[in-house]
This record gives C-alpha cells, structure tokens and sequence, in this order.
C-alpha cells in the first residue's frame, strides 16, 4: 500500500475489510479488489491536496476532488464499467465512514457513475449445450478424465453452479442425493436440485477415477491427483468448442448461463432461479430476461411474415 496514505487512512481501510470479511464473508479476491481500489483512491486523494489525508480531511473531499478523482481515472485508460466498480468501493467505504465517524460524505455519494453498455450473458442453445457435454465426455485421452470433464460441465449446465462451486465439491458430498448444498459466494449456502444426469455423470466419473477416495480430499482430481483447476476445465471446454464450431463465448460459465436461459425460457420464474443461481440481488438474475427477449426477437425478426416484407 502507499506510504502516500496516512495511517488513520490505512487503519480504517483495513478494519472496514476486516469487517466485510466477518460480516458478510466477502472473498479473499473480493478484498484484495477492495483493497486495490481503495489505495488507489487514497493515494491520488493524498497527492492532489499535497499530503496524506487523515480520516477528517477525508471528510472533506468535495465534489470537484471526486472528478479529478475520475478524470485522472478514465484518462489513465481505466473503461467506464471498471470505474463503475472503483466508485462503488470508494462508495460503500464512505458510508461506512458515515457511521463510524459521523463525516459528512454526500460529494462523494452524490458522484455519478459513468454510464456503460451492460454486457448480456451469451447462452448456448440448447443442443449445443448436450453437444458440449458429449464432446467434452468422447475426447482423446484416458476415459476416466473424459469422465471427469463431462461431469463438471454437466454440473455447469443441469445445476447452475459456478466453476469454483462445482470445483469445491470433496468426497464427503458422497453418495450423491437428491440435491447439492453449494456455498457460494460470500459464505452464503444454498440447496441446488441435482438432476438425474448429473448425477450419473458424476458416478460414472468416481467409477473409474483412479486415486485413493479419502474424506475431505477434491471430489475432483487431476491427473497427478491435486485439485482440479479451472483452466484445466476451460481448456476442455475450449477444445470441444472447436471441435463443434462454437464461438469463443462458449466458456464454463456459458453453460452456468445456459442453465438460466433455457430455465426462463421454460417458465421458470426469476425468484426461483435466482435461488438457484444464488444470486444476492434479484436484479443480477433479471439480465436473463433481456437475454429471453433478445432470443424472441430474433425467431420473430427471422420467421414473422411482416417482419420478412420489411
């Protein structure tokens, strides 16, 4: 961190992540980005007023302060959603500040986020999606990996977890039921069904894996029989992904995204997936929505009468 912050600056900023950290189990990589942000703001806030800034001259930071703050930002080359992020952070630090010292922040509440164009999710239809996993379950090499791949994508695409969820799953989550207790994102639990296909992709796998099965250890493995990365699995997904023609957005988390699309598409309602994606905020799930929409205009744009006169 930079010896440009004062230590009343440093303290509090690590007692507010120590906090987030407590209270609302925020991630290891959620802090570091926190932290990051955070210096970063701190140290331009020490250089533009000429020295370190105590907790009370951070109280004093004006509105001007907070443009130059992201002038100097974008002109760095930072894009509008990145410092969309970094003002959220300095944002939820300043209330935090608010309640803990009783400073007046609204300069810095009051700034504006810099509009962006939010990306959709990018689906996979859905017999592209059964492609995947049964090129993914065919490729070269020994079987038991094969195996391993497939049911990790299975998992993606028939549950909805994340990569690192389905990751996250040891031996202990053996014999597989009915359903998956998943922790998620900061700390939260949540029970995922666990379709019948997933589950046999995920049998079929301990069937033949050959590493020793002990409590506690990776469910799984790799072939040297660590942990299972992620880039092991995105690069499986990449090789299927070309073997099938698809588009580079046909990544790991594309099927997680497929899983809610196709869901939505069904006529599941968005209170349920977001259940099962376990999302925090509802408005995180409705971007599937507009996904929905996208997808409908298109078959109507194509197929239409009217809209093929045009």
């Amino acid at each position: 961190m930079s010896l440009a912050i004062s230590e009343a600056a440093r303290d509090a900023l690590e007692e507010w992540l120590s906090g987030l950290k407590s209270l609302r189990g925020a991630s290891p990589a959620t802090l570091d980005a926190y932290r990051r942000d955070l210096a970063d703001y701190l140290s331009f806030m020490a250089g533009h007023h000429g020295g370190p800034q105590g907790i009370a001259a951070l109280g004093r930071v004006t509105t001007s302060d907070m443009r130059a703050w992201m002038a100097r930002e974008r002109g760095d080359g930072l894009g509008a959603r990145s410092l969309a992020r970094k003002l959220s952070a300095v944002k939820t630090f300043y209330r935090w500040l608010a309640q803990r010292d009783g400073l007046e922040v609204t300069p810095v509440l009051s700034a504006r986020s810099p509009k962006y164009q939010r990306s959709l999710p990018r689906p996979l239809a859905v017999d592209a999606a059964k492609s995947v996993i049964d090129a993914v379950g065919t490729a070269d090499g020994p079987p038991w990996v094969a195996a391993r791949d497939a049911a990790v994508i299975t998992l993606l695409y028939g549950c909805g977890l994340r990569i690192s969820e389905a990751l996250s799953l040891t031996v202990d989550d053996l014999p597989l039921g009915e359903s998956l207790r998943i922790t998620g994102k900061g700390g939260k639990e949540r029970v995922v069904p666990l379709i019948a296909p997933a589950r046999r992709a995920v049998e079929a796998y301990v069937a033949i894996q050959p590493h020793v099965v002990t409590p506690g250890v990776p469910l799984f493995r790799a072939v040297r029989g660590g942990a299972l990365s992620a880039r092991t699995v995105q690069k499986a997904m990449a090789q299927a992904r070309m073997a099938l023609g698809l588009p580079s957005s046909a990544t790991p988390h594309a099927m997680r995204h497929s899983f809610a699309t196709h869901l939505l598409s069904a006529g599941g309602d968005l209170r349920s997936i977001q259940d099962l994606l376990g999302h925090a905020s509802l408005s995180t799930t409705q971007v599937y929505t507009a996904v929905d929409t996208a997808r409908l205009m298109e078959v109507y744009e194509a197929s239409h009468p009217r809209a093929k006169a045009r």
